[in-house]
């Protein structure tokens, strides 16, 4: 089965434009999980455009499925960590201006840096992902950092597959392939909606899980949050 986490951080820009406390991201996360969520993402950023370090506390003692935190392992990023303990760590190489994800990690480059964080992450008892490109030279060096799951990057499989949904998968199965072999359990995020989502689980039926936000946030305007989470649960539920 492959779970659905949602990403909230679209709901907390929301609040934040006005001020106050309105959406109420606690109940958010309380009323997506009740509507069928397996999972709440979030990714705290150094100016807390979206989230912020108190809304990680406040939902780590909130959420009952699995808590997933993104984020670059910076020092910052790292005392969320010890101090929310969630059930996921997700380590993104954005640097603090992006304003999303957009590429993964160059594991060659940076497997002896993962490789220290991700020990101290076992320490503290958490599991971890790295978010990664969809290029089989990735996946050796992120194996070797002791990572339990990859993030493929799906931004470029979501722009090919209005025009060519063969092509745009292709790369994916390969390294999905090579990641199954290596032991490595599949994440997958970034731009899946409800047109391309039910099509990357019937070519990866053993994904782990998909992380999904900008475009839930922007389909539950239009058929409402526990809706919307239903009909991207039947996208997932082959």
């Amino acid at each position: 089965m492959t779970k659905l986490s949602v990403n909230i951080n679209k709901v907390a820009t929301i609040r934040n434009a006005r001020g106050g406390n309105n959406p109420d991201i606690i109940q958010v996360a309380k009323d997506a999980e009740r509507f069928g969520a397996q999972g709440i993402t979030v990714h705290p950023r150094p100016d807390e455009r979206h989230i912020r370090f108190d809304d990680v506390v406040k939902l780590k003692d909130t959420v009952t499925t699995e808590f997933n935190i993104e984020g670059y392992p910076d020092k910052r990023y790292m005392e969320i960590i010890r101090i929310a303990k969630p059930a996921q760590a997700t380590l993104v190489p954005d640097p603090p201006e992006a304003i999303t994800s957009n590429t993964g990690w160059d594991t060659l480059t940076f497997q002896g840096m993962l490789k220290e964080i991700i020990a101290e992450l076992h320490e503290i008892g958490v599991r971890t992902s790295i978010f990664i490109n969809p290029d089989p030279k990735y996946f050796e060096p992120a194996h070797n950092t002791g990572t339990d799951r990859v993030e493929l990057y799906t931004e470029p499989y979501a722009s090919l597959y209005p025009k060519d949904p063969k092509n745009a998968i292709a790369p994916y199965l390969e390294v999905a392939q090579l990641a199954k072999e290596l032991g490595l359990g599949i994440n997958a995020g970034h731009d899946l909606d409800l047109h391309n989502l039910r099509y990357l689980k019937e070519n990866i039926p053993y994904l782990d899980e998909v992380s999904i936000g900008h475009a839930l946030v922007c389909d539950a305007l239009y058929y409402g949050l526990e809706n919307t989470i239903q009909m991207y649960r039947r996208q997932l539920d082959l």
